[in-house]
């Protein structure tokens, strides 16, 4: 299929593209931004979004600051345009290599190559590798606006199915991770390796900071509390991580739908959060 007609727009830094989106929405359009497009562009082919005006943030790679990986401490910084791909390859420290390593589900090459960081976690596919990611390393999310800078927790982040916390006239900048994970996966079950996740599941073993955020059984990412505390009161193990995974998929209350039932996706938190524990588990024994 085709997208519907919309008018496209250049943005030459982010003062202009937020004043871009100001200026559009002013005048009736309903305007959108667009990276990497790998996520807006198949779903306007769908007619599933029908922007009036597209505003191309392309020109703004010329900006270091929001293509580059930077590490402050115990934080790291990836600019809005950093793409999958950037990540993936990326030495990021036993802190944060669990970030490269996830990359690998994240849809093919081509689409990591062009998808950008920002993009998915302001899209906000409750199943996006990158918004399991944000909740797991407590990210902040920068978006600047017409009334200038603001952080947005991960917590408060996502609503809802494609309904974050950013406001249609603020321009995201960077995303902000918080808290290292030296112990911790991501995995995930899709009918074909690239589809988007049936469910998907982000482990830190960090003690009483241990997290368990499942994607797919709800309409956000979810941290699951229930099997956190499990995790927190036990040493790591083959038992242990079983209960945890029972813990959470008694917790999780997901839909019925087309790709499976309610009872499956709950077979499948059990059966990821057990396999993404080892692994996890794995990743500090070899280090």
């Amino acid at each position: 299929m085709k997208p519907a007609a919309f008018a496209y727009h250049r943005a030459h830094d982010v003062a202009d593209a937020i004043g871009l989106l100001g200026e559009l929405a002013a005048a009736g359009d309903e305007p959108k931004l667009i990276a990497g497009g790998q996520s807006l562009v198949p779903m306007m082919n769908f007619r599933l979004a029908r922007p009036t005006a597209l505003i191309d943030l392309g020109p703004l790679r010329r900006d270091p600051a929001l293509t580059g990986l930077r590490r402050d401490g115990a934080q790291l910084e990836i600019g809005a345009l950093v793409t999958h791909r950037a990540v993936e390859v990326a030495k990021l420290g036993p802190g944060f290599d669990v970030l490269s390593r996830a990359m690998r589900w994240v849809g093919h090459l081509p689409i990591r190559s062009r998808g950008t960081v920002a993009g998915s976690i302001v899209h906000g596919d409750a199943t996006a590798e990158w918004c399991l990611l944000a909740l797991l390393l407590d990210a902040v999310i920068i978006a600047e606006g017409p009334g200038g800078r603001r952080e947005i927790p991960a917590a408060e982040m996502f609503h809802g199915f494609y309904t974050t916390a950013v406001e249609p006239d603020e321009v995201v900048t960077a995303v902000r991770l918080t808290r290292p994970a030296p112990r911790a996966a991501l995995t995930e079950f899709a009918r074909r390796h690239g589809d988007f996740a049936i469910v998907d599941v982000a482990v830190s073993l960090d003690g009483d900071g241990s997290r368990v955020v499942v994607g797919g059984v709800a309409p956000a990412p979810i941290r699951v509390p229930e099997a956190e505390a499990v995790l927190a009161a036990g040493e790591p193990g083959p038992d242990l991580f079983a209960d945890c995974a029972d813990a959470a998929a008694a917790a999780v209350d997901p839909p019925d739908d087309a790709a499976g039932s309610s009872a499956y996706r709950r077979r499948l938190t059990r059966t990821l959060v057990a396999g993404a524990l080892h692994q996890a588990w794995q990743e500090g024994v070899t280090r």
